[in-house]
């Protein structure tokens, strides 16, 4: 497959994938277009493209979602080669060389991985990979608003992103190329460019230290391919003039993977593991969610007023829109009759206790907890995530729509759902979370003096039942969004 050993393999492959849009639980993507350009490391130009539509095994995956999302369907594939036809040449472009692309590690590398697993064929192998969402959320910082592909073209003027494989890498480049050309003027003459309002990265962005690294931004401005030829004539590419790595302008932004961080298991974790999403997306969203809500609802949020229970929800009258919140961005909110929609869900059982797992920028970890949904739970929650994503992808969004209701295969799986316990910045309560203690028919407010999380352990061990009045905040960042379910109250009963 290829005949360039892998340590010849210099040119970075910038690849994108479209695929269809899975529409219930346990529906796998199938791939829709393959699309990739090399680009030479030492002069970021183009050297060679190729794109192709896939025709999936079963056209019916094709749904109007996915169709919405990228344009792409059954008439326009039912033509097109199967992925096993085109494998060989995808192989040969992407094995043995450095990846790039936005999003890829979460999104395009599993794809890939998945679809040679299908025809039964090993799948290709980065020697390393530049994922520029979180690459240019930590360097450039968020001064483009939500590092999506079509947000950052906008911010440079590089056009509307078309979600076809070809333009959006083509686009991913351009970007790159303007972020780094801003960071080195800013670089050069910082206390002038950054006295103008040329934000700091390190002033928005706050850096993981458990990120990987992160897909790249783009632009419509196209280079044309030289010949085929050219790729042997130039001397960039050529073993014997090549610099070490570690001096490629564009390889020193390089994260080496290991296919562990490529395998499709990890990328498609179970959606229940919040663990997914990266820090920042938590931190952020956490920030402008405890606004957000402070300001959507102004009463009743410690008490059970303003609450339904899950019987008392009508379908049919749950709407979704966009609301102004956090810095001017928008957001989703759900409605029902035209109220904000809030639940309150008696008994539920806890299935797995605080998880302490990430930290937010004070250094305190993130708390939440796992519970067992029930029926009239799950239908209300199913039909909140089906309005909200609707509205979501037909405002643009390209993000991984992650349920809000986890289900696993199996009998012993109930479908579970997440509950975060905000920490709050201010107050005497070192949480947003009201808590109390029921027992034998009386009930006690829980105080706390200060924020221990440990102190909330032994409330909260599987088993445990306890009412739950919270808020259905839908999220949208780092090309992840869905639903958090947010406390604002909850009774523990007492075993």
């Amino acid at each position: 497959m290829g005949s360039s050993s892998r340590e010849e393999r210099s040119e970075i492959a910038f690849f994108d994938v479209e695929t269809t849009v899975p529409t219930r639980p346990g529906q796998r993507f199938a791939l829709l277009e393959f699309g990739a350009i090399l680009v030479c490391p030492r002069k970021l130009v183009e050297l060679q493209s190729y794109s192709t539509l896939v025709k999936p095994a079963d056209l019916s995956l094709i749904s109007s979602l996915s169709v919405r999302c990228n344009g792409i369907t059954p008439d326009a594939v039912v033509s097109a080669p199967t992925f096993l036809q085109i494998s060989d040449r995808v192989y040969d472009l992407l094995h043995g060389r450095i990846w790039a692309g936005h999003n890829i590690l979460r999104f395009d590398c599993a794809r890939i991985r998945e679809a040679f697993a299908e025809i039964g064929k090993p799948a290709p192998e980065p020697k390393g990979a530049i994922d520029s969402l979180q690459l240019l959320t930590q360097k450039f910082g968020r001064r483009a608003g939500d590092m999506k592909m079509a947000t950052l073209a906008t911010y440079f003027g590089l056009g509307q992103q078309t979600h076809r494989s070809l333009d959006d890498v083509r686009m991913n480049l351009e970007v790159v190329k303007y972020c780094a050309t801003v960071l080195f003027l800013e670089s050069s003459l910082p206390d002038i460019f950054t006295a103008n309002s040329w934000v700091s990265p390190n002033a928005t962005t706050r850096s993981r230290s458990n990120v990987k690294s992160a897909p790249a931004g783009v632009s419509l401005k196209i280079n044309t391919p030289p010949s085929s030829s050219k790729l042997n004539d130039d001397p960039m590419l050529s073993p014997t003039n090549q610099e070490p790595e570690e001096k490629h302008p564009i390889l020193s932004l390089l994260t080496r993977i290991t296919a562990e961080e490529v395998d499709p298991n990890t990328a498609q974790r179970d959606p229940f593991d919040m663990g997914q999403l990266s820090n920042q997306m938590e931190e952020s969203y956490e920030t402008s969610s405890t606004e957000s809500s402070a300001a959507a609802v102004s009463d009743g949020s410690s008490d059970s007023a303003g609450f339904l229970e899950p019987d008392e929800v009508h379908i049919s009258s749950i709407s979704a829109s966009f609301v102004t919140f956090f810095r001017g961005s928008q957001r989703i909110q759900l409605l029902h009759e035209g109220f904000i929609l809030r639940l309150s869900c008696s008994r539920l059982k806890v299935r797995f206790g605080i998880s302490t797992k990430f930290l937010d920028h004070a250094g305190r970890p993130r708390l939440n907890f796992v519970a067992n949904a029930p029926q009239s739970l799950c239908k209300v929650l199913d039909a909140c995530d089906g309005i909200a994503q609707k509205l979501s992808l037909d405002s643009g969004s390209n993000s991984e729509w992650r349920p809000v209701v986890i289900r696993k295969n199996g009998f012993v799986n109930y479908p579970t759902v997440r509950l975060h316990i905000p920490n709050t910045i201010s107050g005497d309560n070192p949480y947003g979370t009201e808590m109390y203690q029921k027992d034998s028919g009386s009930m006690q407010k829980l105080v706390f003096s200060k924020y221990d999380p440990a102190e909330l352990d032994p409330l909260f061990t599987p088993g445990t039942f306890v009412d739950a009045f919270f808020s259905i905040d839908p999220y949208d960042y780092q090309q992840n969004a869905g639903i958090r379910l947010v406390a604002k109250k909850l009774i523990i009963h007492s075993n």
